[in-house]
């Protein structure tokens, strides 16, 4: 009997490799970000951590620092995108920068990138989200297929955001 032979997908391989890295987290951050930019696609992608306790977040990747620098820590309001992305794991996609400038204080920023449009894609353990994806594009890039491509390299994402830093 033969069976039909399941190929692996080499970007989502190059991440699991990179977890295995010992520099870390930036050897996983830097294979999330290359491999995201070629399977979906973006100008501008961020990771965000989420502490629920204190409603905060903190961006811990940025493939642009001059304009979106790591270690700054910001209080979220909450509303329908905190309720959707943050307390009910959803993935939130604003397709114009008229979406984005409801959900985003810096929308003005991020439309001088050229990003008009956005997918943020939560990172979940245990029904809680713990971080996110941040990809953001020209107007009208992510729809809801980019949401299913998307979810897997999210969750490999898991382990920086879980392991604490000197380990």
């Amino acid at each position: 009997m033969t069976r039909a032979k399941v190929t692996a997908d080499p970007l989502l391989c190059a991440v699991a490799a990179a977890q295995g890295r010992v520099d870390q987290p930036d050897a996983l951050f830097t294979a999330l970000d290359e491999a995201v930019r070629s399977a979906i696609g973006h100008k501008l992608f961020t990771i965000l951590t989420y502490d629920g306790d204190s409603g905060e977040a903190a961006r811990i990747y940025s493939n642009l620092p001059g304009p979106y620098p790591t270690g700054g820590r910001k209080r979220l309001a909450p509303g329908p995108w905190t309720e959707a992305v943050l307390d009910r794991g959803e993935a939130y996609i604003g397709r114009t920068q008229d979406d984005l400038s409801k959900v985003f204080s810096d929308h003005e920023l991020i439309a001088s990138l050229g990003c008009e449009s956005v997918l943020n894609m939560p990172v979940r353990w245990r029904g809680r989200t713990l971080g996110s994806l941040n990809l953001l594009h020209e107007a009208g890039w992510y729809g809801e297929d980019d949401v299913a491509a998307c979810l897997p390299f999210a969750q490999l994402t898991l382990p920086a955001l879980l392991a604490p830093a000197d380990v």
